[in-house]
């Protein structure tokens, strides 16, 4: 479903990704995990088009969904073709309702034909926003405004959701119902990209894991294959030959 091929990004003369490749199944749940810094967010960037909107930052390589080259369109037809991301802090806009917000994830034409039904089923499967779909998103707890940007970003009916550190800021009893829907919407069909630097999280709910080190992709495999000691040793940079598996 997803490949990326020989991915590097520069944000003018600095690289941030170094010949990156993995490919991502249909409905699978892939996991990449790292350090801050590790360039998790920016694989992100760059495969939903926001790379290529500055005037220093750049990739080179390829990045295909379906058969199809998302390094050569706009953010805007990359969610038309099926992706979307629930952004690393939610960037929600704070002085709108819980449902004007989700509604702004159906603002593309295809989606904004069923608005209205994908509203709710929203609402049903996520129902504290029901009972605040007129509330401020500015005046909600932080676990509601992740719901609130996750029920966003299911309103295109994407096929592919990236997921930006979900877990971060949040408290974990409200990571775990967080992470309950993460695979509820897998289980629906959806493939999910998970970004996390709390790697238990990420290996608990997860096909295939990736991790991340100075832009690169050091380790990766079936999160049963890996033994602990070599995903740690992975995350922190002490991978005994710092190559993947």
């Amino acid at each position: 479903m997803l490949s990326v091929n020989g991915l590097s990004a520069y944000y003018g003369e600095l690289q941030a990704l170094f010949d990156v490749s993995f490919d991502v199944n249909p409905s699978e749940v892939l996991a990449i995990i790292g350090a801050n810094g590790a360039g998790k967010s920016t694989l992100l960037r760059s495969i939903t088009g926001m790379m290529n909107r500055g005037k220093t930052a750049h990739i080179d390589g390829a990045i295909s969904f379906g058969g199809r080259r998302l390094d050569r369109l706009s953010t805007e037809q990359i969610v038309d073709a099926g992706t979307t991301m629930v952004p690393e802090g939610r960037m929600l806009f704070p002085r709108m309702s819980v449902a004007e917000n989700l509604l702004v994830g159906a603002h593309l034409p295809k989606a904004r034909v069923k608005a209205n039904q994908k509203l709710d089923e929203m609402f049903t499967f996520f129902p504290r926003l029901a009972e605040r779909r007129n509330q401020i998103v500015s005046q909600m707890s932080g676990g509601e405004q992740q719901m609130v940007a996750i029920a966003r970003a299911l309103m295109s009916e994407p096929t592919l959701v990236l997921f930006d550190e979900l877990s971060l800021g949040l408290a974990p009893i409200i990571v775990e119902d967080i992470y309950d829907k993460v695979t509820q919407i897998n289980k629906s069909g959806v493939t999910c990209v998970v970004v996390e630097q709390d790697m238990h999280r990420a290996l608990a709910v997860s096909d295939h894991v990736l991790v991340m080190l100075e832009g690169r992709i050091v380790l990766e495999g079936a999160p049963d294959t890996l033994s602990k000691d070599d995903i740690t040793n992975a995350y922190f940079g002490s991978h005994s030959d710092g190559g993947t598996q």
